[in-house]
């Protein structure tokens, strides 16, 4: 089932999530309904604050960037097969030169801005059996991670911007609060008024 997405403004996005175990109810089909929203809605990665539930997980499926002809051959071997899911994710370590690239989110359509991440994540996290890894990640694979990985701990990419950044997108991001945006996909807007 195809899912709203949360805008900007809805205060879900910045809540810190919640652990969850086994038990979390319908968590196989919350999952199977997340990856349905995002591939829908033309995404790489969903957090479950993106449709309203405050908890600790995410999914990737970052494929769609092997296909870049502007990566190197390493970074798009990476990407190619990067579809997982995050439960219970912890950054552990984040390590190398920080570099800017240019995010979006879906969450905040219509509004692209080039962010600094480090290089190199390492992590812990379960998969939706509960099985426990850890793993490091690097180059656009890692980028991806923090992206999603900030949704379960309230930040969005528009906190990393400037000041002078984030006063010239105010009023696109007040306007999104207000659903005054279109977007390819379903969306649910906090300040509608009803």
């Amino acid at each position: 089932m195809i899912l709203p997405i949360v805008a900007y403004g809805d205060p879900v996005l910045r809540k810190v999530g919640k652990e969850i175990n086994a038990d979390y109810p319908n968590l196989k089909e919350l999952i199977a309904n997340m990856k349905e929203t995002m591939y829908n809605a033309s995404g790489v990665g969903l957090a479950a604050p993106q449709i309203g539930k405050d908890i600790r997980l995410f999914i990737i499926d970052a494929s769609p960037f092997a296909e870049d002809e502007d990566l190197d051959e390493a970074d798009r071997e990476a990407l190619k097969n990067f579809n997982k899911v995050f439960i219970n994710a912890k950054i552990i370590e984040e390590e190398g030169e920080e570099w800017p690239f240019n995010e979006g989110c879906l969450s905040i359509p219509n509004v692209r801005e080039d962010v600094y991440r480090h290089e190199k994540v390492t992590f812990e996290y379960q998969d939706e059996d509960f099985n426990t890894y850890t793993e490091t990640l690097t180059g656009l694979a890692a980028r991806v991670f923090q992206h999603e990985y900030d949704h379960i701990e309230g930040v969005l990419f528009t906190d990393k911007l400037s000041s002078l950044k984030k006063r010239l997108i105010k009023k696109k991001l007040e306007n999104i609060s207000k659903g005054k945006i279109r977007a390819d996909y379903r969306m649910r807007f906090p300040n509608l008024k009803k």
